[in-house]
């Protein structure tokens, strides 16, 4: 579990995420967190992951709807298209 909520955590996610393979949750919700979404969180057994409130933008990428394990994807409020 990666939990970062309320942080004030500013800049992007980064592509290295895809390479903490036994990470099942991601918490970062209410931050300042920019840029798009990583395509490399694809390549996680991800079961949560809580982005609400920052200012993601761009499209959901493919390879989050393709996680099998994904129970949860909560993204509300930020900038996605």
């Amino acid at each position: 579990i990666l939990d970062l909520h309320e942080n004030s955590l500013r800049g992007s996610i980064p592509s290295e995420v895809g390479m903490l393979s036994r990470l099942s949750t991601i918490v970062v919700r209410k931050n300042e967190i920019t840029g798009t979404l990583p395509t490399e969180l694809g390549k996680i057994a991800l079961h949560h992951l809580d982005a609400i409130g920052n200012n993601i933008s761009g499209s959901i990428p493919e390879e989050l709807t393709k996680i099998p394990t994904l129970e949860s994807l909560q993204l509300s409020d930020n900038k996605l298209t």
